[in-house]
């Protein structure tokens, strides 16, 4: 064993003293492999344990703890109820131990197995008896009785090693560890905040003494992650500012009214706000980051066509890149629409572009010949450079990391910049409402902008939940609006069936209806496999009046502007989350007639149906956005498993707003008098932010 003054954060547990091979083992499972990890390895939660006692000074009424030997089983079963009970002793005195309908219990508890138990003791005819107990073996090295009350903290465990074990390691390392730990924040920054050291928030959550020192600890852990994630992406934000030029875009009263005559009806006022946004944005020579958040239909995509034209107006490029090849056809059909007649030129690139066209178009972007492209990931490949590109726009931006924009950045200006360290302007756009706290983290790098209110003619739709046994009454609602001359859409969650029938997919729905409840009326089929060409027909067909029922996939969720299409279905409206639900009823209420989308699902559970039943009265996307984090997480709602992002550990988006702001306003006064965290006062902390977010955010170069 190495001596006490050899010992880091970074030693191997199995040299630890009083860690063990086994247990140094058993514990690198859980990814634990050093001193540091370890005491990082967090309680989930905290449970107060009584005080253990003898048998005979137990007292009836009360929660209880008592360690002894069971002597004696018996399983019984009487109707549909299965009981197991124990006979469980020390050397004063016995009680019974009971289970009912956990027949597991009986290969865990043996005559001769010893065990600490906690329960509430009731007495029952003249015995003492504890009802489903919660039982903890006792092994050869287990620790002394717990003579006093205390919060005993409950470790993420495995099969291989458990709670008990990992808290006896760490109670065993616990001292040893403190000492070593650095505090990355200042001891007069701490104390105005009121935070323990870290040191101490640590011990705090590893050895309580109460529960307020496990909520203090909490909450300086929670700041830290907040404020590590702020720290880097206000790093990230002054870098780019202070070493990188964007174009600046000339704009004049000539210009905007050349530009506004292209546009099909008035800004509305939201409109108008984000306008002026970009156009002091884009004039200004420093890169635009910027998220123009709105409600479905609020009208983003004219706003960004907006900065889109400018950039034309100084003769230079602009792009806009969507998620799928589906959303970049269908942004290319409505820009060419607004555009008609005008010298702009503007292509479409996607991974279906046949090889001899794409490569005449990456030579007329290299040339300049091209003024703005619309496209698809094709856009971030290898062999696509830009003459002189001053505005990209990215569509849908939860499906875009930090990683695709600096992509982006990096193939921005070909040789006709006006310097190397030239990039675009770049602008993001998501019709999914991003919840505050989620706005502060994953964008936080973004300033936003939001446009509220709908663009005149948009009505509100009405969303109604219908069980299955009232599907039938629903579609017959479709024929109602089809007969009156109207469309409709049917949504299913898959494009296949799912072995174990738990999902219906398109072919099959779209099969069922025309053979049943829609017979009779002209249905199309729509999903992301379908060739370019037959989505195409489809689209059209739909548009022209010449499909009744359109039966689609999620495909259909941005971008589909059909105003005769007055009613939606969306089939096992269950699988989709609150935000999703939002963006496809946004496909109807789309002209004058009033629309309605039904939600076909039986949800499991009162919490399914709670879900959607708040799509019924609740018609904001912002205030569905937040239901949604609060109800599936992060995580599920934004794809942020995906964007590299690490998981908070400890800091809750929901509940934990207030130290994210606190922790945002920090970072900025921080990083304003120090952009890259330079000299020794900062080099703990500058460590571990690039430690912890240093290659999502792509840190590298930053100090």
């Amino acid at each position: 064993m190495p001596d006490a003054s050899a010992i880091s954060l970074s030693t191997p547990l199995a040299k630890i003293p009083g860690v063990g091979p086994k247990t140094a083992q058993d514990l690198k499972t859980l990814g634990l492999t050093n001193l540091g990890r370890f005491v990082a390895h967090l309680p989930m939660r905290h449970e107060f344990q009584a005080a253990e006692t003898t048998i005979n000074e137990l007292v009836a009424g009360q929660v209880v703890s008592a360690r002894g030997e069971v002597t004696a089983t018996r399983a019984s079963q009487k109707g549909k109820r299965a009981k197991f009970e124990a006979v469980f002793m020390d050397d004063t005195g016995r009680i019974e131990l009971t289970w009912f309908n956990m027949p597991f219990i009986r290969e865990r508890v043996k005559p001769g197995m010893r065990f600490r138990v906690r329960g509430k003791l009731t007495r029952y005819g003249p015995s003492l008896q504890i009802v489903n107990p919660h039982l903890e073996a006792i092994e050869g090295d287990a620790e002394p009785a717990a003579r006093s009350e205390r919060l005993r903290p409950v470790y993420p465990a495995n099969e291989f090693v458990s709670s008990a074990r990992i808290e006896r390691a760490m109670q065993a390392v616990l001292d040893r560890a403190l000492p070593l730990i650095e505090d990355h924040l200042p001891e007069a920054f701490r104390k105005e905040r009121e935070f323990p050291s870290l040191a101490e928030a640590y011990r705090m959550q590893h050895r309580p003494a109460n529960e307020d020192e496990v909520k203090a600890s909490r909450r300086r852990l929670a700041y830290d992650e907040f404020l590590l994630l702020q720290l880097g992406v206000q790093m990230k934000r002054a870098h780019l500012r202070s070493t990188l030029k964007a174009p600046a875009l000339r704009h004049s009263p000539q210009i905007d009214a050349h530009i506004r005559a292209r546009f099909p009806f008035t800004l509305t006022a939201g409109q108008e706000e984000a306008v002026a946004d970009l156009v002091r944005d884009l004039t200004s020579g420093t890169p635009t980051n910027r998220l123009i958040q709105g409600d479905v239909g609020s009208g983003k995509t004219l706003v960004a066509l907006f900065a889109m034209l400018l950039a034309v107006a100084n003769k230079h490029q602009a792009l806009l890149l969507a998620p799928t090849e589906i959303l970049a056809e269908q942004h290319f059909a409505s820009l060419s629409r607004v555009l008609a007649g005008s010298s702009v030129r503007l292509s479409l690139l996607t991974g279906a572009t046949p090889k001899g066209e794409r490569s005449t178009m990456l030579a007329h972007l290299a040339d300049g010949s091209i003024d703005m492209i619309v496209g698809t990931h094709a856009l971030l490949s290898e062999g696509v450079t830009f003459k002189n590109l001053a505005v990209a726009v990215i569509d849908e931006q939860h499906r875009f990391g930090v990683s695709q924009r600096a992509v982006l950045r990096e193939r921005g200006t070909g040789p006709g910049a006006e310097s190397q360290n030239s990039t675009p302007h770049v602008i993001v756009m998501t019709a999914t409402p991003i919840p505050r706290s989620l706005g502060l983290t994953l964008f936080g790098d973004l300033d936003i902008s939001t446009i509220r209110g709908l663009p005149p003619g948009r009505r509100a739709v009405r969303t109604l939940l219908a069980d299955y046994p009232a599907r039938d009454a629903v579609y017959a609602k479709v024929r109602e609006r089809v007969a009156q001359g109207e469309q409709a859409y049917v949504v299913a969650p898959t494009i296949e069936d799912h072995d174990d029938q738990s999902l219906k997919g398109i072919e099959s729905l779209a099969e069922e209806l025309g053979n049943g409840a829609l017979r009779g009326l002209s249905i199309g089929v729509m999903h992301g496999r379908l060739p370019k060409a037959a989505r195409e027909s489809v689209m059209d067909r739909f548009r022209k009046g010449e499909v009744s029922v359109l039966v689609a996939t999620t495909v259909i969720e941005v971008g589909v502007d059909v105003a005769n299409a007055t009613m939606m279905v969306i089939e096992q409206a269950d699988r989709f989350g609150l935000a999703q639900l939002h963006q496809l009823r946004g496909r109807v209420g789309r002209g004058a007639k009033e629309s309605v989308c039904y939600l076909v699902a039986t949800p499991a559970g009162e919490t399914g149906e709670a879900r959607l039943k708040v799509m019924e009265t609740v018609a904001d996307g912002f205030t569905l956005a937040e239901k949604d984090l609060e109800i599936r997480g992060p995580g599920e709602v934004f794809g942020t498993k995906q964007s590299g992002a690490p998981a908070f550990k400890v800091a809750s988006l929901i509940s934990d707003l207030d130290l994210l702001r606190m922790a945002q306003r920090d970072a900025r006064t921080w990083v304003a008098a120090s952009p890259s965290l330079a000299g020794d006062d900062n080099s703990v902390i500058l460590r571990r932010v690039k430690k912890t977010h240093g290659e999502w955010l792509g840190l590298a170069d930053v100090g």
